[in-house]
Parts: C-alpha cells; sequence; structure tokens
C-alpha cells in the first residue's frame, strides 16, 4: 500500500468547516449551546427553589436575604453545571473561565475592600451635596447584624452569579473569536442593557451599569480573574442596599441599617433609582477606571504573579 496514500488527509467538510475551527467549535456556536444548557440547568435549579419558597409563603420578588441568597445561589448553580459541560467539551480545567489565578482569595477581599470604599465615597459625597440625606439608624443588636450576615451571604451570591455570567465562559469564548476588548465593549453594553428590564432603572443608571461592567473588564485584562471584580460587585451592592439603605435601581433592600431619601434634581440625587443613577457615579467609576491602569498597568509583572 502507498504510504503517500494513507498519509493524506481527508479535507474537512462543509459542515465540519461551518462548525468547527482551529480552536474548536466555533465561537458562535459554543456560546449557542452554553447559552442552551444554562437555560435548561437553570430551570431546573430554580424551579424547585420557586416551590419551596411559595410553599413558606415567600415571594422570589421580595428584597429579603433569604429570597436573594436561595434565587441567585439556583441561578449560580445552573450557570456552574452549563460551564462544566462546556469545559468537558473543550477539554479545559472547569475554573479556566474566570475563576482560576493565584492568590485568589486575596483579590476577592481587596475587591471586597474597594466596593465597599467605592460606594460610600459616592454616598458620602451626594450628603455633603445635599442630594441624599440621612434619616437616622434603622436597626440595632441582633437584628442588624443577622441582616448584615444575610444581605452579606446574598450579595456573594449576586456577585458570583453576575459576574460569571457576563464575564465567565461567554466572554472567554467571544474572545476567542473577536478579541478581549471587543468581547468587553459586548458584554458591557448587555451588562446595561439588562438593567433596562429593572423598573426602577433611569437613563443614568443603565450608563453606569456599563461603566462599572467595564471597570471589572479591565479587572479581568489585569488580573487574568474574576474575583477582585465578584468582590467588589458584592460589597458595592452590600453598602448600597444594607449599609447605607439607599435605592438600588429602584428596590430598597428589607432590612437596612441606615435610611436615607434623595433630595433636589434627580440626575444628581438619582432619585427613585438611588446612587447609580447620579451622574456623579460617572466620574468616580472614570477615577477608579484610570487608576486600575495607573497602578496594574504600572505593576504588570507583579500582577501577574
Amino acid at each position: 500500500m502507498n504510504n503517500d496514500f494513507i498519509s493524506q488527509q481527508v479535507p474537512p467538510s462543509f459542515v465540519h468547516r461551518v462548525f468547527v475551527g482551529k480552536q474548536g467549535i466555533r465561537a458562535g456556536w459554543s456560546i449557542g449551546i452554553f447559552f442552551l444548557l444554562m437555560c435548561i440547568f437553570t430551570a431546573l435549579f430554580i424551579m424547585p427553589t420557586i416551590y419551596l419558597l411559595e410553599k413558606n409563603h415567600l415571594s422570589m420578588k421580595d428584597m429579603q436575604p433569604l429570597q436573594t441568597c436561595a434565587s441567585d445561589l439556583a441561578a449560580f448553580l445552573g450557570l456552574l453545571a452549563a460551564t462544566m459541560v462546556m469545559a468537558r467539551i473543550e477539554h479545559k480545567p472547569l475554573l479556566y473561565y474566570g475563576l482560576e489565578g493565584s492568590r485568589r482569595f486575596i483579590r476577592f477581599l481587596y475587591g471586597l475592600s474597594c466596593g465597599l470604599i467605592a460606594l460610600s465615597i459616592l454616598v458620602g459625597v451626594l450628603n455633603l451635596s445635599g442630594y441624599l440625606i440621612f434619616d437616622g439608624r434603622q436597626m440595632f443588636g441582633k437584628a442588624a447584624v443577622i441582616y448584615a450576615i444575610g444581605w452579606g451571604v446574598g450579595f456573594l451570591f449576586v456577585g458570583l452569579y453576575e459576574e460569571y455570567f457576563m464575564r465567565g465562559y461567554m466572554m472567554a469564548t467571544l474572545t476567542r473569536g473577536i478579541g478581549f476588548w471587543w468581547s468587553a465593549l459586548v458584554f458591557s453594553l448587555l451588562f446595561g442593557l439588562i438593567h433596562i428590564m429593572n423598573k426602577g432603572e433611569s437613563r443614568v443608571g443603565i450608563i453606569s451599569a456599563v461603566l462599572i461592567g467595564f471597570v471589572f473588564c479591565i479587572s479581568l485584562w489585569y488580573l487574568k480573574t474574576l474575583w477582585w471584580a465578584i468582590g467588589f460587585h458584592a460589597s458595592w451592592d452590600w453598602a448600597e442596599s444594607y449599609l447605607w439603605g439607599t435605592a438600588d435601581s429602584g428596590k430598597i433592600a428589607q432590612g437596612h441599617l441606615f435610611a436615607v431619601h434623595p433630595q433636589g434634581n434627580i440626575l444628581f440625587s438619582g432619585g427613585a433609582t438611588g446612587p447609580e443613577g447620579s451622574l456623579l457615579v460617572l466620574p468616580l467609576l472614570i477615577i477608579i477606571a484610570a487608576l486600575m491602569l495607573l497602578v496594574w498597568g504600572r505593576n504588570k509583572n507583579v500582577v501577574d504573579k
């Protein structure tokens, strides 16, 4: 038998070229398969969660720690299950899509501190400018501690789910197709568009969501992991909803340490949307992005370790 004939490679079929590229299944098809799997797995986790809550006369719509924990944990598990399947297909470790990297816990704590400080600065500036008025402390003692922990766990799951959904498997896969920064732009815009579904959201709030999403993308670019963004996201929401008791896209958390109310021009006070609906959030986010570029860009070798 002719060895040259044996060594000849059969050219891939048209169907194969449509679905498979040099790096495996093409990015668009991979995202489509992942999204379908995510919907199936999420439904499998969400339906029993809704049943158990309703059985105990609770609603998923209530802004309570238990409902937030249950709904976002179920959503995250559905997302994680879909990622596990795709990781198996693509022969990659589960943590590959944004959760790997060294010093994960340290970066998570760093993100927690940055989110808490950033939101508190925004609230402080709004208060000093007369756009946010403090109504006093609302909770004391054991109740304050229980709600602080409950909302802490709840917003941890919110941060895990939203960051892994927006900047996990799908962003990593789209980056394979169109590059990191185009992918970052797409998912930052998508992050803002999703906020349109929030009844209390405003145009400024949507713009700020896009910018916050892009800030998280910058952290992913430099740190190669989502843990800083997860920590920032969780503590920003915790400080906003529990610590200072401001509105978050028009919703007020049930059980918050302090109470406030907006005053004056809604473009600056944020109105019913909350601090994220204030124009003052925009320069804050630009400053945060600039500091990230300055500090992490200059210390790139340190960041990569």
